[in-house]
């Protein structure tokens, strides 16, 4: 298998620690491309990091795709429930950390662009959402286990990516639970393997 990769994407590190929680990191070859390259438009229409080139030639992308896909080989513990309840947890889990990452990766070229009046109140809104995520998440967090869901895979790597890119506006103060439940997975395999670049 071959996946288009940034070491700086949260979408990327949320395939890489699947693939590693899955015993399959391995078996990939990490594509170091830039999303301009036109070799990757000719794989993924939308140009974007992750994705993935499956054995056969099959070009998969985005990250949910890609990690139910890598879910679906060898025979190590499934990361996406089969049914009922535990199923509808994990996935909604997958979306809150997969919702923190889209209101916070496109905010960091607001940042650079000049303040007016749209762009701050377009800042507020996605500040908003991560707030409530966060606090959803923290009254949740009793329930959190140690990375065996994608629920859980992707809400840590959006709080990694919350302190990489925005330790200016930190998260944990309010989040008492949430913050231990982190310090704890984040020196487990998954997430240790997959720490982004410093700076």
């Amino acid at each position: 298998m071959k996946l288009a990769y940034s070491p700086a994407s949260p979408y990327v590190r949320k395939v890489m620690a699947c693939a590693i929680a899955r015993g399959l990191d391995g078996r990939i070859e990490k594509w170091t491309v830039a999303t301009t390259d036109p070799a990757l438009a000719t794989v993924n229409p939308l140009s974007k990091v992750p994705t993935l080139l499956t054995d056969d030639g099959v070009a998969l992308y985005d990250s949910p795709v890609i990690c139910e896909y890598l879910d679906s080989l060898g025979d190590a513990p499934k990361l996406f429930p089969a049914s009922g309840p535990a199923r509808w947890t994990a996935l909604r889990q997958q979306a809150l950390g997969d919702g923190i990452l889209d209101a916070t990766q496109p905010r960091r070229r607001e940042v650079a662009l000049p303040q007016d009046e749209g762009r701050r109140e377009y800042i507020a809104l996605q500040q908003g959402k991560v707030r409530r995520a966060l606090d959803v998440l923290e009254a949740e967090a009793d329930g959190l286990g140690d990375l065996a869901t994608i629920g859980e895979i992707t809400i840590g790597c959006a709080l990694g990516y919350l302190d990489f890119r925005y330790p200016h506006e930190p998260w944990r103060p309010g989040h008492p639970k949430l913050e231990a439940w982190y310090a704890r997975v984040v020196r487990l395999p998954p997430l240790a393997g997959t720490m982004p670049p410093a700076g």
